[in-house]
């Protein structure tokens, strides 16, 4: 399945024109990227000076906005913490998307630390249960991977979470193959039923998608949010031009993109 960041928390317009900000161009965005073969959209929403934003009726009419004209793709909230009060990250949950994204611990970022406390990542975790949201656990560390474990243990997450790596953040996990091969051994030594993905940060990105595709991941991850370039001179005319290379990709590994309904079942959602 080929899942797409498609605005974030970071990049603006001056840095490229095609991140969408408004509930409308986030619409448009994703419906193109969903025409070139993603299955997944990963939201973030902003405020009108493009600032990050736990509003969650912003939430709300995104998703509204992608199940009438992206029929059977899998709507994924953040719970990402760059720029937002910890207090708000979980307020779009009872909106009922089908994922979010949780990160189980803290990370250093290029300015500031990532803070997940314990007791936040529990709450959101237990958030996610309550309104059946399957989360997408973000790993930045391999110390983030046992914070997972113990959400199972403690019954907050099933056996079988979906786990994405992050490589390529500056100051956090660099984007180096030998890394992916160590997550991804630790993944299956005690998280052995979980299905994954890896999502490279900028110039990251189609290098750790071809790490990925040749290990077997289960997704591929591209988009404006992490990526806002085609070639170091050239920058990506939309969502849908980044989701049409990750397809090319998938070809060149000799397999087939997921339709929405195959997605669904390959993540446990109904």
């Amino acid at each position: 399945m080929i899942a797409v960041a498609i605005t974030g928390s970071v990049p603006r317009k001056t840095d490229n024109p095609a991140v969408p900000v408004t509930v409308s161009e986030q619409v448009e965005s994703t419906h193109q990227a969903f025409e070139a073969g993603a299955t997944l959209c990963h939201i973030h929403v902003r405020n009108d000076d493009e600032s990050p934003s736990s509003d969650p009726d912003k939430f709300a009419a995104v998703q509204a906005g992608l199940r009438e004209h992206c029929p059977g793709m899998i709507v994924q909230f953040s719970t990402g913490g760059r720029g937002r009060d910890p207090a708000a990250r979980g307020l779009s949950l009872k909106h009922r998307p089908d994922m979010a994204s949780l990160s189980t611990g803290s990370v250093n970022f290029p300015t500031i630390v990532y803070e997940n406390s314990a007791s936040l990542v529990t709450d959101l975790a237990g958030q996610m249960k309550q309104y059946g949201v399957r989360p997408e656990i973000e790993i930045f560390d391999l110390s983030h991977l046992h914070g997972a474990k113990r959400l199972v243990e403690a019954g907050l997450i099933d056996a079988r979470p979906h786990v994405q790596f992050v490589l390529g953040v500056q100051n956090a996990m660099p984007a180096e193959e030998h890394l992916l091969d160590i997550l991804l051994a630790e993944t299956r030594r005690i998280l052995p039923e979980a299905t994954w993905t890896a999502a490279g940060i900028g110039r990251n990105q189609a290098i750790v998608m071809d790490w990925a595709l040749a290990r077997g991941a289960d997704a591929v991850r591209t988009g404006l949010e992490d990526n806002i370039r085609v070639t170091k001179d050239r920058l990506a005319a939309s969502n849908g031009e980044l989701v049409g290379l990750a397809a090319e990709a998938v070809a060149r590994h000799g397999r087939r993109i997921a339709t929405p309904a195959e997605a669904r079942a390959a993540l446990g959602l109904g």
